[in-house]
């Protein structure tokens, strides 16, 4: 039996006031709170790390995809915002239009980037709209669209507690350097990816898992080189991947990847299975067990790779890769099949590359005047791993932004905001909720 204390019920006080509080700052996150603040509400967006960005700038997970469906873009608005600001600084990178085909010609020469289909089989996979992008690239962008939208942020805020009066959520309670503070609002989005608002409010949930990565950079690789040892001498090249791999200890196929920053790239990996990632103790494990691999497969490939010979680590993600923790049990759970067969929902008001999230999805059980945003949405486990990619999770924080919103705007539940108010919201800010299905969306009866 755990050891247990009692604390003292002490006191917050009340350092902002809000129209919409969003909790969290990852993609989801910024996404809802600049979409809110477009809306014209007030907002206030806490984060407890010192960037903005989330797995995307501090996890380092440096590729938007899972937004097309075949030729067709189907994760605009914020998302796509984001990659053109990041492209204008040369903080990102995609392939033209022309030139998102299934020929060994363009896949040669993007497929580098990871700017593929990944869920395509075959050794050539087509090129699809998909973005390579710089993690500072993505904060500074970040600072930027929040400042013009004048959004309240908060950062080294580290959630504790909901504030609730019954069955509503009115606030937040965060502990920082200066004490524990309060932040109040009409209504709240958890945005945290591991549905802590949610939970601390009672909402149900499922607790799920995945596998955890330490995610790294490499800088001084002669990327011409390694590529062309690939292609030349494919059966030296995978023998040595081969080994490379096991090394690392689990990776995707291909363990590297070009950036936007010349002779740097991406490894996300190694990737390390049968651990939680809200557990201190696993999460602490993770990170030792997942340098010592990285500098393991860094000694081996500075020896054996052709075009690592002098190269080094830039940095490990200052966030740990977690891609599952627990998912919240809302109105209506997304199943696998649901994903898989791209049923579309009546009260569709994100999407993905070519699957639809209800609203009902985002939205607790039971709790009034809280929205979730992100990987932590309704969903079964199954479902979760087929529809947690950052850009549907940006979809999702830009509609729960607005009809956190429009709710408080109209002093209204979340739940009585129309689905086609926030559809024709996400339209005027250049988004595409979903609510006119593509052509080859299945609807179904049950889905009503």
């Amino acid at each position: 039996m755990t050891e247990r204390i009692t604390e003292a019920a002490g006191q917050a006080p009340v350092v902002a006031r809000s129209d919409v509080v969003v909790v969290g700052g990852g993609p989801a996150g910024f996404a809802a709170a600049v979409a809110a603040r477009r809306e014209g509400a007030s907002v206030t967006l806490l984060e407890r790390y010192p960037y903005l960005g989330g797995l995307a700038a501090g996890g380092m997970v440096l590729v938007l995809d899972d937004m097309h469906n075949g030729n067709e873009i189907t994760t605009t608005g914020l998302c796509m915002e984001m990659i053109e600001r990041m492209a204008r600084i040369d903080a990102c990178v995609f392939p033209p239009e022309a030139e998102r085909n299934a020929t060994l010609e363009m896949h040669m020469k993007w497929a580098s980037w990871g700017l593929f289909d990944f869920r395509a089989g075959g050794k050539v996979q087509p090129i699809v709209m998909a973005a390579a992008f710089d993690p500072d690239g993505w904060k500074r962008v970040s600072n930027e669209m929040i400042a013009e939208a004048g959004v309240d942020v908060r950062l080294n805020s580290w959630f504790s507690r909901a504030v609730m009066e019954g069955d509503r959520i009115t606030g937040v309670i965060c502990e920082t350097k200066e004490g524990r503070q309060a932040i109040m609002g009409g209504v709240v989005v958890d945005a945290t990816g591991d549905l802590d608002v949610a939970v601390a409010a009672g909402s149900p949930h499922v607790h799920g898992s995945y596998m955890l990565t330490t995610v790294f950079r490499l800088g001084g690789v002669d990327t011409d080189t390694a590529e062309r040892f690939r292609w030349e001498e494919p059966q030296r090249f995978a023998e040595l991947d081969k080994q490379a791999k096991k090394i690392i200890g689990g990776s995707w196929d291909r363990w590297w990847l070009k950036t936007p920053l010349p002779g740097v790239v991406w490894c996300n990996c190694p990737h390390m299975v049968g651990l939680d990632g809200i557990s201190v103790a696993d999460t602490t494990k993770a990170d030792f067990e997942g340098r010592r691999r990285i500098y393991a497969m860094v000694d081996f490939i500075r020896a054996n790779m052709p075009g690592f010979a002098n190269c080094f680590v830039v940095d490990v993600a200052p966030q740990l890769g977690i891609r599952q923790t627990r998912l919240l049990i809302g109105d209506y759970v997304v199943t696998k099949d649901d994903v898989m067969d791209r049923v579309w929902f009546p009260d569709t008001v994100a999407r993905g590359r070519d699957y639809y999230t209800p609203y009902r999805s985002m939205l607790p059980k039971g709790i009034e005047g809280l929205v979730v945003a992100g990987r932590h949405y309704s969903a079964t486990e199954s479902a979760q791993k087929n529809s947690r990619e950052i850009p549907p999770c940006m979809a999702m924080g830009q509609s729960a932004g607005i009809a956190a919103a429009l709710a408080a705007r109209r002093g209204v539940s979340l739940r009585a905001v129309p689905v086609k108010d926030i559809c024709a919201r996400v339209r005027a800010q250049g988004g595409d909720p979903g609510d006119i299905p593509s052509a080859n969306a299945k609807l179904l009866e049950r889905a009503a």
